[in-house]
């Protein structure tokens, strides 16, 4: 099978390049080689290439720089996805589209999750235009899978576990205040790879939600993390210090649950999410030399 990934040098990008490209044939491009916001340039690049499948990484994924960047945003996180629907349905080609928990407003009392079937109300503008790409996806073709994801981290580029290390690393005697009031599962990229793997192919169409099991907070997942580093290397584990969601505004709002339920993918027999705690010890210890050299 041929697969397209746009969004190919993202941290989900390239996972889904390693573990793809065990069995099919991958053609992994980035804003460089294509520009999804450029209809021209899509429509020309999959009828060249002539994909099977279609999967988009790519999206403008600063939520706060998405209050002030609007127009970028609409861009990348609409405009590309309706791109990429319209060529996959004129090649014939599968259009599996990676959206998010910031669909949701959040107001679910924790620790109950959402499900496919509720209500969204996104409550940040980044969150908006990822509700818009999903209806474009479905408008623009009837070939289409969309996994929403949470809390993503993974070895490459930016994410919170990265940042937060680099904060504790950079003021080793700082007291780190981190939001104690939000709830989420933390998702390892290359299990989501995984995941993405197991949807293609069953061939499986509609929203479906795909991250770990379990939930935390941010603090509790910065606390883990280093506490788990803190086996290896010489890291102070209690940098940390817990606040709420007042004590640290930032321009976008964040949904206080941010909990998904992978239901439809339970259903089909096709959930391989794990324990997020689990995901998280088995990634510090394939990347805690990478990180620390990354970082440092």
């Amino acid at each position: 099978m041929k697969i397209l990934i746009s969004g190919g040098a993202g941290q989900l990008g390239r996972d889904c390049t390693k573990v793809l490209a065990k069995s099919h044939e991958v053609i992994s491009v980035d804003l460089g080689a294509l520009d999804i916001a450029d209809w021209a340039a899509v429509s020309a690049f999959v009828q060249d290439v002539k994909p099977d499948v279609i999967l988009n990484c790519a999206a403008f994924t600063q939520v706060d720089d998405c209050e002030t960047k609007k127009e970028l945003a609409w861009k990348v996180n609409v405009e590309g996805p309706k791109n990429l629907a319209a060529a996959a349905e004129s090649r014939g080609s599968r259009l599996i589209h990676i959206s998010t928990d910031y669909v949701f407003d959040g107001k679910k009392q924790v620790p109950e999750p959402y499900t496919e079937t509720d209500d969204t109300h996104p409550i940040s503008y980044y969150g908006l235009t990822k509700l818009e790409a999903e209806k474009a996806v479905a408008e623009g073709t009837d070939r289409y899978t969309i996994l929403r994801t949470a809390w993503l981290y993974g070895p490459q580029g930016p994410n919170f576990l990265k940042t937060m290390l680099r904060l504790a690393l950079g003021d080793p005697e700082r007291e780190i205040k981190v939001v104690n009031d939000q709830f989420g599962s933390p998702t390892w990229s290359y299990r989501l790879a995984e995941q993405i793997e197991k949807v293609l192919d069953a061939d499986i169409s509609g929203i479906f939600h795909a991250t770990s099991e379990g939930y935390c907070t941010w603090y509790e997942l910065a606390t883990v993390f280093l506490g788990e580093l803190a086996r290896f290397y010489p890291i102070r584990a209690n940098a940390f210090i817990p606040c709420t969601t007042r004590d640290y505004p930032t321009p976008a709002a964040r949904p206080a649950n941010s909990i998904l339920e992978n239901q439809r993918l339970k259903e089909a027999g096709l959930n391989i999410m794990g324990d997020w705690r689990s995901d998280l010890i088995q990634f510090v210890n394939l990347f805690k030399d990478y990180l620390m050299k990354e970082v440092a």
